[in-house]
């Protein structure tokens, strides 16, 4: 008998951004209001790796790089 699998699929993008900033700390603190606020966008980005998850409730693989 066929069984319900559940896919989980995670990506990793990666993408430079340039900011002036006084210091390593409000550099990092400008970057995570950017990021929250919408001006970093991650797309579309360079896909860095891509991996995948099949589970179900009895059983699960492990994390695998497609």
């Amino acid at each position: 008998m066929k069984k319900i699998y559940t896919i989980t699929i995670e990506e990793t993008v990666s993408d430079v951004f340039y900011l002036e900033a006084n210091s390593l700390e409000e550099a990092k603190e400008l970057a995570i209001a950017n990021y929250n606020n919408g001006v970093f966008v991650l797309e579309p980005g360079n896909l860095i790796e891509t991996n995948l998850l099949v589970g179900n409730d009895n059983e699960s693989s492990d994390w695998f790089e497609l």
